[in-house]
C-alpha cells in the first residue's frame, strides 16, 4: 500500500509538471489563443471520446445538466483563450504567476455558490495575493495586458474549478470533461463563424510542428491528464492534489527560465512578488487542511 501511494505520489508530480509545460507548448504553438484552444479542446473531445467508447462508459445525461456542462464549457474555453493570450502579450513568467492568484479567487466565489461564510484569513491571504500583483504590475508594467489576462484566466479557472467540484459530486469526471470539451468548440466555432468571417483555408493551414504541439497539448496536457488525475485522487487525498498542484506555476516559470532565458528574465521585484503569492497559496491551503482535520475530529 505504501509503494502504491510513493508511485501515485510520483505520478501526481509527473501531472504537475504536464500542467506546467502546457504553458511551454502555449509559447512554441505560432498560432493566435481562439484557434489554439479551439483545436485543443477538438482534439481532447475526440480523444476523451474515444477513452469512453473502450471504457465502455455511458455519456447520456438530462437536457438541465447538458445546458449547466455547456456552460461550464464556455468558462473554461475562455480560461484557455485568456490564458494563452497572457503569454502571447507578455511571456510564461506573467502569465503563470497571475494564474497562481486563482486560489484567492477561488475563496470568495466557492463562498456564493455552497453557501458558506468566508473565513477571515482568505480575507487576510486576499490582501497578500494584491500586494504580490501589485508589485509585479509596478515592475513590469510594460505587460500589463498580459497581466490582466492572466488575472482574468485566474477567476475564470477557479469560477470552473468551483462548478466542477458540484457536478463531479452527482457525474463521472470523464463525461463531465467530454461535454465541457465539445461545448467549449461549439461556442468557438459559433464566435469564429459571427465575428471572425468563418473558417479559411489559412486556419487549417498550420505547419508540422504546430500540429505537434497541439496533438501533444491535447492528447499529453489535457486527455491523459485529466484521466490519471482522477484516478491519482483514488489513491491521494484531494488536498495533497490540490496542494501539489499549487507547484504548477514554480515548474513552469523554472522550465520557461532553461528554455527561454532571454524573454523570461524578469526584475528581482517580480520574483518577491510571485514569491508572496505562491506562499499566500500554499499556506492557505495548509490553514485549510487543519481546519477540515479540526471538523472532522469534532
Amino acid at each position: 500500500m505504501q509503494n502504491a501511494k510513493l508511485k501515485n505520489y510520483l505520478h501526481l508530480h509527473l501531472l504537475v509538471f504536464i500542467a506546467g509545460f502546457t504553458a511551454i507548448l502555449g509559447e512554441l504553438i505560432t498560432i493566435s489563443a481562439i484557434p489554439l484552444v479551439w483545436f485543443r479542446m477538438l482534439m481532447a473531445s475526440i480523444l476523451i471520446f474515444a477513452y469512453i467508447k473502450i471504457a465502455k462508459i455511458n455519456i447520456r445525461i438530462a437536457p438541465r445538466l447538458a445546458f449547466k456542462l455547456f456552460v461550464a464549457g464556455i468558462i473554461i474555453a475562455l480560461h484557455w483563450i485568456t490564458f494563452f493570450g497572457a503569454i502571447n502579450a507578455a511571456n510564461i513568467s506573467i502569465a503563470l504567476a497571475m494564474f497562481s492568484t486563482g486560489a484567492f479567487f477561488a475563496s470568495i466565489i466557492e463562498p456564493i455558490i455552497f453557501k458558506r461564510r468566508i473565513i477571515w484569513y482568505e480575507i487576510v491571504f486576499g490582501v497578500f495575493v494584491i500586494v504580490g500583483i501589485f508589485m509585479i504590475t509596478r515592475s513590469e508594467i510594460e505587460y500589463l495586458t498580459g497581466i490582466v489576462l492572466g488575472i482574468s484566466s485566474a477567476f475564470l479557472s477557479s469560477l470552473f474549478a468551483v462548478l466542477n467540484g458540484k457536478f463531479s459530486q452527482k457525474y463521472p469526471a470523464t463525461v463531465i470533461s467530454f461535454y465541457e470539451c465539445v461545448s467549449g468548440v461549439i461556442f468557438i466555432t459559433v464566435f469564429i463563424l459571427l465575428f471572425r468571417g468563418g473558417f479559411s483555408f489559412e486556419f487549417f493551414n498550420l505547419s508540422v510542428s504546430d500540429y505537434s504541439y497541439l496533438f501533444i497539448l491535447a492528447s499529453v496536457c489535457t486527455a491523459y491528464a485529466f484521466i490519471a488525475a482522477v484516478h491519482v485522487m483514488k489513491i491521494i487525498s484531494p488536498y495533497t492534489v490540490v496542494l501539489t498542484y499549487n507547484l504548477e506555476p514554480v515548474y513552469g516559470i523554472l522550465i520557461a527560465m532553461i528554455l527561454f532565458p532571454e524573454k523570461e528574465r524578469m526584475s528581482p521585484t517580480f520574483y518577491y512578488g510571485a514569491a508572496i503569492i505562491l506562499v499566500t497559496v500554499m499556506l492557505n491551503g495548509i490553514l485549510k487542511n487543519k481546519r477540515l482535520l479540526k471538523r472532522k475530529r469534532s
